[in-house]
Parts: structure tokens; C-alpha cells; sequence
């Protein structure tokens, strides 16, 4: 039996060896499902090793729930049957799209949050549910313009999306700070505004995992432009807006994301001790804490 998950890490290859020796109390690990939809090959054969050590999760980044088209179902069925292998402990998925008439994109694009796009999304996220047996966790964007013409608020658009298929929610806590900034400039009044709205409207009951990730300024607009690049460490005001949401949610299972400009993997275990610590002084026991 596994203990219960507390900060996880994102599971690359050139961390295998040393994650699959990894002890560390309520570790999991999280992994991009496209990269395992193969019948077999060294990498499918890696991941059923951790597995068969720590709870995964994974983290889509392609079924394009916003799109204007149902998720692709030979994308989804091989997205099953992975999820049936290796029996992760979450599957999450980002509220954007990135595919248009069968042309991919390769981002996680935006769109208006209409009350048409409610039942567009929320009918791709019962297909996506109903194909895997069990409820995904959607993640919040980052924002980097204004768009127009929305009808919802992005809480409120997240909070009917659950009440509608019984789908959890993935916060990303770096995501709403860079959309903080990026949405309301860099002065502290108006972003603290931003924060605290998007916080109390936010439908905190259903956030199933939190994500923490580093980012950076634009290079051609500085600090007025931050980036969530995921290649640097998690920043010290998001770590603040991550006490804050856990002293509302309690301890949720918090995934530290680096994908690019990777550190030993002892550097990143060093700063999964900070997330875990951080919930285990919110636990009311201990067990997953030693």
C-alpha cells in the first residue's frame, strides 16, 4: 500500500535511475500520458517500474477539451487503456485547445468563456469521463492578454463546469499568479485584488491537486510580461499564494513542474521538501509525513 500522495515531481528520463530509488515519504510522480502511448518500448517499461514504487499521475496536454470538436477517440481510447496499465492516482487535463479541423498547435491555446463554449467543453469533459471511468481534474490557464467578449468569470466558468459533468479541478497556483500580473500589471495593490477575488469565487471544494511551477519575464517586456516557462524554481510570491490556498483547502497533493533547464534531481527533491513540509503542517496526522 502506498501512503498517502503529498508533493510529487514530474517524472523525466533523465531522472529515471534516481526516481526509481527514491524513499521519500508521500512522493509521487507525474508524467505527460503522450509520451506512453505505445504498446511497449523502454519508456512504457520505466514507467510501470515507478509505478510498481510510487503512485503516478497524468497530465494530458492534448485532448483539447475547448476545441470545437470532440476529443480525438483514438487518442482517447489509447489514453484509457494506459490509465487501465498503470492505475494512476489522478488524471488531469488543461481548460484550453490546440487543435483546429485536424491541424495541431503546439500550445495550450485560450478562448472566450461563453455559454457556449460551457456546453462545448463540458460535453467533451463527460465524453473524456465517461471513456475513462472516472472524473478528470481540469487545469486553470495562464493568461497573457485580455481577451473579450467573455460571459463568465474563470472561477465561476470552473465552478459550473463542476457542477455539470463532477469534474475536479487541478489549481495551478503559478497560473494565477502570472495571470495576476500579466492581467493587472505589476503594482501589489491591483494584483493582491485579483488574488483575493480569484481566490474567495474560485470553487476551491473540488481542487483535487495543486500545481507549482517557476517562470520568468518576457525578454522584450520584462517584468510586465511573465511567462510560465517551467524552468526555473518556484518563485517566492507563489509560494506565498500556496499557503494561502492551503489554509483554505487543507492538504492537497502538490506537484512541483520543471520541464525545461533541469537541475539534479537532488535539487528538485529539495524543493519537493518544501511543498511536503508545507502539507504535512496542515495535516491533522502524521503518517504521511515520516
Amino acid at each position: 500500500m502506498h501512503q498517502p500522495l503529498t508533493a510529487g515531481l514530474g517524472l523525466k528520463p533523465e531522472h529515471y535511475e534516481e526516481a526509481l530509488a527514491c524513499q521519500d515519504a508521500g512522493l509521487w510522480w507525474e508524467v505527460h500520458p503522450e509520451n506512453y502511448l505505445a504498446d511497449g518500448g523502454p519508456r512504457l517499461a520505466w514507467l510501470d517500474a515507478i509505478r510498481s514504487r510510487h503512485p503516478v499521475s497524468l497530465h494530458g496536454v492534448s485532448l483539447s477539451l475547448a476545441a470545437d470538436a470532440p476529443p480525438d477517440e483514438v487518442h482517447l481510447a489509447r489514453l484509457a487503456q494506459l490509465a487501465r496499465r498503470i492505475e494512476p492516482a489522478l488524471i488531469s487535463e488543461h481548460l484550453a485547445w490546440s487543435h483546429w479541423r485536424g491541424i495541431y498547435q503546439p500550445d495550450l491555446l485560450p478562448f472566450p468563456r461563453t455559454h457556449a463554449a460551457l456546453l462545448r467543453v463540458a460535453e467533451n469533459v463527460a465524453r473524456t469521463q465517461e471513456a475513462l471511468g472516472r472524473p478528470i481534474a481540469l487545469e486553470n490557464p495562464s493568461h497573457y492578454l485580455h481577451l473579450g467578449d467573455h460571459e463568465y468569470s474563470e472561477p465561476a466558468f470552473f465552478a459550473e463546469l463542476v457542477r455539470r459533468t463532477g469534474c475536479q479541478l487541478l489549481l495551478d497556483v503559478n497560473n494565477v499568479y502570472v495571470s495576476a500580473r500579466n492581467l493587472r500589471g505589476a503594482e501589489a495593490p491591483a494584483v493582491q485584488a485579483y488574488l483575493d477575488d480569484y481566490l474567495d469565487a474560485f470553487p476551491l471544494h473540488a481542487v483535487a491537486e495543486l500545481h507549482l511551477a517557476g517562470h520568468h519575464p518576457d525578454p522584450v517586456h520584462g517584468e510586465m510580461l511573465l511567462i510560465d516557462s517551467h524552468d526555473a524554481p518556484v518563485a517566492e510570491p507563489v509560494w506565498d499564494l500556496y499557503q494561502r490556498v492551503l489554509a483554505r483547502t487543507g492538504p492537497v497533493p502538490t506537484l512541483i513542474e520543471r520541464d525545461a533547464e533541469l537541475p539534479p534531481l537532488a535539487t528538485l527533491l529539495a524543493e519537493r521538501a518544501r511543498a511536503h513540509q508545507a502539507l504535512c503542517d496542515t495535516l491533522q496526522e502524521e503518517p504521511a509525513c515520516n
